[in-house]
């Protein structure tokens, strides 16, 4: 094993998205990442399909798609800690690890002596990050938390969609469970932040991150433009709130994205539609006055740019340096060919499937690049590995723990 964190061992709990999006983060970056999961039944998106996994024949394995997407470079391990034995085995492997990652309710862990003060005991150096829905405290800290309700809660919804003003007007959530990967995101950061100070103290200490705080902090300019003026942002649709043009347009053929950032660009592009008295207008010069005027400006541009297909425009436009671009399906996104340049596709070796495709990280390092050991892992596959090369059990008696029914 090698990378920049190969000398740390991490025992993720959670399961979902959050958690497992932050463990897989850790592992590509080099991390011994250890999933315990429910004997018998394992993480829940395991279960949350179709889609699944294919074999070389076409046909469906037992592995969900949701659950291939964030449990890469990992090894799993089934252990059921409602039991006393099942608890000293987390409690041993806790002992040996660096890192602990859970989303179980607040409190939830502590009935097994599985929470931070208890583990704590048995490694004071250990850094234990914990991901609910809302916080450790706080009136909603004892309610289960999912991304699409903090989606809504949180902000986002009220600023995704059309606007109040057009057919289908209405909240809609991300495409994809954006809380959660910016929680893994901001879980991963919070992990490596805690390994540094422990470098420099060797102190560990507890991380308490929360869906909703994530959610809110990451509103960014919407949260600051509220912050600023007291009125709260409504839906904009595809337009930008702080800047014009910044948004969908149809064209010949279907649609295209506008991303206009600085007036020399809004005067290019005037003069590439054909319409450079655009770029003079007092209305529209400046950005300042394409805010204040977009309900005027943008029908002009919407009956420019119906002349000319996607193509045209993409093509037109990258001549004179305007940001523009497509809006593909995923189809088109991984024959892109700047997608295929960057290897944004991997396939990794699978043992039911023959190979099973990933998206590739998309951190860079130069030093210790990611790298890719293994496809997300089988139910309980490393189990023996695990209890063996950690713990130092014996065949004897990981066989049994498994008679038992802890494994």
């Amino acid at each position: 094993m090698s990378g920049a964190l190969a000398h740390i061992r991490v025992l993720d709990l959670s399961r979902i998205l959050a958690g497992p999006w932050a463990g897989q983060i850790l592992a590509d970056l080099g991390a011994d990442v250890i999933k315990v999961e429910r004997r018998g039944v394992g993480d829940d998106t395991r279960h949350w399909g179709p889609p699944y996994l294919r074999d070389e024949s076409g046909m469906d394995t037992s592995e969900s798609a949701y659950f291939m997407c964030a449990n890469r470079n990992k090894r799993s391990l089934t252990i059921d800690f409602t039991q006393p034995e099942g608890q000293r085995l987390v409690r041993e492997l806790a002992a040996q690890s660096d890192v602990v990652l859970e989303n179980f309710k607040v409190g939830g862990l502590a009935a097994y002596g599985l929470d931070y003060a208890s583990l704590r005991e048995v490694n004071p150096q250990l850094i234990y990050c914990s991901i609910t829905g809302f916080g450790q405290e706080g009136p909603y800290a004892q309610r289960a938390g999912y991304d699409f309700m903090i989606q809504g809660l949180g902000g986002l919804m009220s600023l995704t969609g059309r606007s109040a003003n057009e057919a289908g007007a209405g909240p809609i959530k991300a495409g994809v469970a954006l809380t959660d990967i910016l929680t893994g995101l901001y879980a991963g950061n919070a992990v490596l932040a805690a390994l540094a100070y422990r470098d420099q103290t060797g102190e560990g200490q507890y991380i308490d991150l929360a869906l909703l705080d994530v959610q809110v902090a990451c509103l960014a300019n919407q949260a600051q433009n509220y912050l600023t003026t007291g009125t709260p942002p409504q839906r904009l649709g595809n337009a930008h709130p702080n800047i014009v043009p910044y948004q969908d347009f149809p064209t010949a053929d279907g649609n295209f994205i506008l991303t206009v950032g600085n007036d020399g660009q809004f005067r290019r592009f005037s003069e590439a539609a054909g319409c450079p008295e655009w770029a003079d207008d007092p209305r529209f010069s400046t950005n300042q006055g394409r805010v204040a005027n977009r309900a005027e400006l943008i029908p002009l541009i919407r009956q420019a740019t119906v002349f000319k297909t996607t193509a045209q425009w993409i093509s037109t436009l990258e001549q004179v340096g305007v940001p523009c671009g497509p809006i593909n399906d995923l189809a088109q996104v991984f024959a892109d060919p700047q997608v295929q340049a960057r290897g944004l596709r991997i396939d990794l070796p699978h043992p039911l499937a023959g190979s099973a495709p990933q998206v590739a990280n998309p951190i860079r390092l130069s030093a210790t690049p990611v790298q890719y050991r293994n496809a997300p892992p089988l139910l309980g596959e490393h189990t023996e590995e695990v209890l063996g090369d950690v713990l130092g059990l014996t065949a004897e008696m990981i066989d049994r723990l498994r008679r038992q029914h802890v494994i």
